[in-house]
């Protein structure tokens, strides 16, 4: 039994090393080591990427006369130079000045207003995935740098959604980071449980516009497995609502070592339609995904394309009792 520990302690050890490495193989801009403004990029980065697990923004929250609940949101568009790995830095264009963009979080039948404002140097807009009228599909209304516009709709259907921006080439402007996730949840609320966002992206950052060096949850690599190892406690459910806004691939993908979960495609029904422990996603699909760890210790996920886990998208649940 001692042989097998050990050995086992051994094999993490390499396999940290190797992310260790991994993470630094990125050909964007680097930062000198130990240069104080990588510490603080970084430092940016990875405290954006474990508050955005949780955080949900709801919004000013007010009462319309004919009883409907008014949700108000600031977002704003502006170019920020940010970390997403150490040692490299990525010329990003984002929402609220981080990648991804906030949790915008309602319940269905909401009243929504979002208050956009470009920060920018060029047109940029938002295109939320749900149902809108015409002139709110952020596609034709683009705003100009210096511009304001209102985003005015009424929140449905309920699920997990997510809005990006719709500049051409929506690619580069996906690609460079404006996104984030929306969430609609159902006037029945979900039975309770620990709730996360996990919004899957990758990161060209040489800016050739062909593949990406780096790929992250929530814009910073390996935050969950090097810097904060998610806790969970045993046999509480887990609620993680998957994004994947990957860029330049076909897929992405989310594995979970030690325990299957229920899935809920685009969480437009509160009935599963799979049990499984490897979920695909193409750009712009999610799903919720449901799920219980009935021992305690530390579990790895990550996504199963090899390369993705190896170069940024890998982390781990400890399970506490």
């Amino acid at each position: 039994m001692r042989r097998a520990r050990g050995g086992a302690r051994l094999g993490v050890a390499l396999f940290a090393l190797l992310l260790a490495a991994a993470c630094g193989c990125g050909r964007g801009e680097r930062a000198g080591a130990g240069s104080a403004d990588m510490d603080s990029l970084a430092a940016a980065a990875r405290a954006h990427a474990i508050r955005a697990l949780t955080d949900f923004d709801t919004g000013k929250v007010t009462r319309l006369p004919d009883g409907r609940t008014l949700r108000e949101y600031e977002v704003w568009a502006e170019e920020r130079m940010v970390a997403v790995a150490p040692g490299i830095r990525f010329p990003a264009w984002t929402y609220n000045g981080a990648i991804p963009g906030p949790t915008l979080r309602c319940t269905e039948s909401d009243s929504i207003r979002i208050h956009f404002r470009n920060r920018g140097t060029m047109a940029h807009s938002m295109h939320f995935h749900g149902v809108h009228p015409a002139g709110m599909d952020g596609v034709f209304e683009q705003v100009p740098p210096g511009g304001e516009f209102l985003y005015a709709f009424t929140a449905e259907p309920f699920g997990v959604h997510l809005y990006h921006c719709h500049t051409m080439p929506v690619k580069m402007h996906i690609a460079r980071g404006l996104y984030g996730v929306f969430i609609v949840d159902p006037k029945t609320p979900r039975p309770p449980a620990r709730e996360m966002v996990m919004m899957m992206n990758g990161f060209d950052t040489d800016l050739d516009g062909s593949k990406n060096e780096i790929y992250t949850v929530n814009g910073f690599a390996n935050v969950y497995f090097r810097d904060y190892p998610i806790p969970v406690k045993m046999n509480q459910l887990q609620r993680v609502y998957l994004v994947n806004i990957t860029e330049f691939d076909l897929v992405n993908s989310m594995h979970t070592h030690a325990t299957f979960f229920h899935v809920y495609p685009t969480g437009t029904s509160t009935t599963p339609s799979a049990y499984t422990d490897v979920v695909t996603l193409g750009q712009a699909e999610r799903a919720i995904l449901e799920f219980k760890y009935s021992f305690p210790g530390r579990y790895l996920f990550h996504a199963h394309q090899s390369e993705f886990a190896e170069l940024g998208w890998l982390g781990q649940f400890e399970v506490k009792p």
